[in-house]
């Protein structure tokens, strides 16, 4: 199918709207070689034929080691109602996002999208309070028309922030301890919720040890490593 075969009629108007964006693209060393809109680069027949871009998620924990996490709204066109981690998103094809020295641009784009989706300001976390720890590179079907395929960042940050969530992009949210976490992962194995699937990657491979060491990261950045989960 393609990208202009597609029908968006019955899609929200604000998500659709939001398709438009230009979403950095990459190879498979997450070396920029383009940009294209979020919607060609979310659709399975580009993902068929290769096409990968630049994401990055979010984990954000509180003063007391809690991790917030939300519920993906179900106007979202992948992935809709999934539980998933503090905020997933794309940097922009934009010179501030595309700057890659210290991670600058993904922290950028964290902040903006803390922001649009959770109603979290930017100096509730400023730049230096992200922790880039590593990249995971992995690919899933949402439905037969959209998916994912992304070399995605990821950043950690612990801050008592104030969440005022925006509706479109998120039915819910709440903070978890590592038991409730692990409760929710069982429950989506059992098919009782849906987890997106980055989200349901990074928690049986990585978080709980780095979770452990909040306090000290430093031992766990992998700046040139690309962990491969395709």
């Amino acid at each position: 199918m393609s990208a202009n075969a597609v029908d968006l009629s019955d899609l929200d108007e604000t998500q659709v709207q939001l398709l438009a964006e230009e979403c950095i693209l990459v190879d498979k060393d997450d070396q920029v070689v383009g940009s294209d809109t979020k919607k060609n680069c979310h659709l399975n027949s580009s993902i068929d034929a290769g096409k990968l871009h630049r994401a990055f998620s979010v984990f954000l924990f509180d003063s007391q080691g809690r991790l917030l996490i939300q519920q993906r709204s179900k106007e979202k066109i992948t992935f809709p109602g999934c539980f998933t981690n503090t905020c997933c998103s794309h940097p922009l094809y934009r010179p501030g996002e595309l700057e890659e020295t210290e991670c600058l641009g993904v922290r950028r784009a964290a902040q903006r999208k803390l922001q649009h989706e959770l109603g979290i300001l930017p100096e509730q976390v400023p730049l230096d309070a992200f922790t880039y720890l590593t990249r995971i590179h992995y690919k899933a079907q949402s439905d037969p028309v959209w998916g994912e395929h992304e070399i995605d960042y990821i950043l950690f940050v612990q801050k008592d922030v104030a969440v005022v969530a925006n509706h479109n992009e998120v039915m819910s949210y709440r903070y978890v301890d590592q038991r409730e976490l692990r409760d929710l992962l069982a429950e989506a194995r059992a098919g009782k919720m849906k987890m997106t699937p980055w989200f349901d990657i990074i928690s049986e491979t990585f978080l709980f040890k780095w979770w452990d060491s909040l306090h000290d990261l430093t031992s766990f950045a992998e700046h040139k490593t690309i962990h491969r989960m395709v």
